[in-house]
């Protein structure tokens, strides 16, 4: 078919597409309401077959913002699709087709490693952009306690259908001034915030690109590196974890992206940072299927209720909120949790 209007909907200093005809097929999107559809210009006598993808998002979706960011990692030299065509107004992007696999099916105990290590040099190059040139928002307290709110609202009550009592809201709100005490006194950097192995793209010649990244923000340096290596559709030994972690710390602090700071801290930051993720993530899964009509995010929650399990029990010792949190964890959530149709044990090593 022949749709030039569409095609032609960019701004000024975006490059307009000649006319001709192409096929449109809707493909697989993510946990967003934006539609993406592979566009097949056809070949003309000087031109040879093209793909590309068309999305399709509304206005909730922060079309400027993708663009502002994908303009910001680009000039960082990440790899991001590149750019053919917007509108951002009409939420409508034009953009390279980075082709279908994504790094979760490729990773296996023989490959991770080298996966991994090229993954963290691109948070580390997200890291070292200069903070005052982004014009990112804040990852302040106020944004991390309206996710980590999303417990409170979505899982416990809505999904589990347990009432949320006095005791569970001063509990979780000693909780969630711990974990945000953690976020914001680490050193603050350029964050994906949703930076894991399903937007991470196997492109041309082994290389890594990165996606779905219309949500960064100013935040804390261990974000991303817990996003990647406590991943919430695949786990990794615990001491691989902090192996991988480790060795990007040492580079980090090698190449004066990070000053100097000592391993146990470190570790720690990454722990409750990945707490509040996790806890956060726990929310958005149940939100997706009770909202939106996602289902297959349920599958996922065992893994990700088991990461905060693991790490209530790794600070319990010595944080109280922690502790306190991990007796009504243990007492009254996931007693339910077991009963529900998606729940399966998950041991973390």
């Amino acid at each position: 078919m022949s749709q030039p209007s569409l095609i032609n909907s960019s701004q000024p200093s975006t490059t307009k597409l000649p006319e001709q005809d192409f096929s449109l097929d809707l493909i697989a999107g993510d946990a967003s309401p934006r539609k993406y559809y592979r566009v097949v210009m056809g070949p003309k006598a000087t031109t040879p077959a093209r793909s590309l993808i068309a999305v399709d998002a509304p206005s909730s979706e922060k079309t400027p913002e993708f663009l502002h960011v994908r303009r910001l990692l680009e000039d960082a030299f990440l790899r991001v699709p590149a750019l053919i065509a917007a509108d951002a107004e009409a939420g409508f992007l034009l953009l390279e087709d980075l082709g279908d696999e994504v790094l979760l099916p490729v990773l296996s105990d023989h490959s991770a490693g080298a996966w991994y290590a090229m993954a963290l040099n691109m948070a580390g190059l997200l890291a070292a952009i200069p903070s005052a040139t982004t014009g990112l928002a804040a990852y302040d307290a106020s944004k991390l306690q309206q996710e980590l709110d999303l417990f409170r609202d979505w899982f416990v009550p809505k999904l589990l259908g347990v009432a949320w009592t006095n005791e569970l809201e001063r509990c979780f709100g000693d909780l969630s001034e711990s974990l945000i005490d953690n976020a914001i006194r680490q050193p603050q950097v350029v964050v994906h915030r949703d930076f894991h192995s399903r937007n991470l793209m196997v492109v041309r010649n082994g290389e890594l690109a990165v996606i779905d990244f219309q949500d960064a923000v100013m935040g804390p340096i261990t974000y991303d590196p817990v996003s990647l290596l406590k991943d919430c559709y695949v786990h990794w030994p615990r001491q691989q974890q902090l192996a991988w972690l480790l060795d990007h710390k040492r580079l980090m602090t090698e190449q004066g992206r990070l000053e100097p700071v000592d391993d146990a801290t470190f570790v720690v930051w990454f722990d409750l940072m990945g707490m509040q993720r996790h806890i956060k993530v726990l929310g958005i899964f149940a939100r997706l299927f009770l909202r939106d009509g996602k289902p297959g995010y349920l599958n996922d929650l065992p893994l990700v209720l088991a990461y905060v399990l693991q790490v209530t029990a790794i600070y319990a010792p010595s944080m109280d909120s922690v502790a306190d949190f991990q007796n009504l964890l243990t007492q009254q959530i996931v007693p339910v949790c077991q009963k529900q149709a998606w729940y399966r044990s998950v041991t973390l090593t």
